[in-house]
């Protein structure tokens, strides 16, 4: 088994401290930005930031979708890292001040893949559409908190 790393960037306008917030309200805010790929949407504990667990299904294609109950924790440098309890699936949240109403979004997405041809499949394949999915949280993330 190979570890699939799927990472995405972008910049949000609006000031770091906000776009934090933003990503760590798992109760209002997260619901809003989620793409059609994730349903089944819920918080089964906190709401806000580390000690939050929610639980969603992501559609990734139309032949694979993943249940996952994740655990949010906080990192050494303030990232929100949400940790799947039905894989091996940890997905982090960075934020970085890119001047006064701008902030740079990292998402980065990591797992054991599966081995054989389903493993280089899953590798070649897998990082491109989990980022489209990134991407678009990222920019509904933009028109929710951008500053006008």
């Amino acid at each position: 088994m190979a570890q699939v790393v799927a990472t995405t960037e972008r910049v949000v306008r609006a000031p770091a401290d906000v776009v934090r917030a933003a990503l760590a309200d798992y109760e209002v805010m997260r619901p809003k930005v989620l793409p059609e790929q994730f349903s089944e949407y819920r918080v089964d504990a906190g709401g806000q930031g580390a000690g939050t667990r929610a639980h969603w299904r992501l559609q990734a294609t139309s032949k694979r979708a993943r249940v996952q109950d994740v655990a949010v924790t906080e990192g050494p440098a303030g990232e929100l890292v949400e940790t799947d309890a039905n894989s091996s699936m940890v997905t982090t949240w960075s934020v970085h001040a890119a001047g006064a109403d701008a902030t740079t979004v990292r998402v980065r997405s990591e797992w054991r893949g599966a081995g054989g041809i389903g493993g280089f499949f899953e590798r070649t394949f897998a990082p491109r559409g989990l980022s489209r999915i990134h991407d678009a949280v990222l920019e509904r993330l933009d028109r929710e908190v951008a500053v006008r």
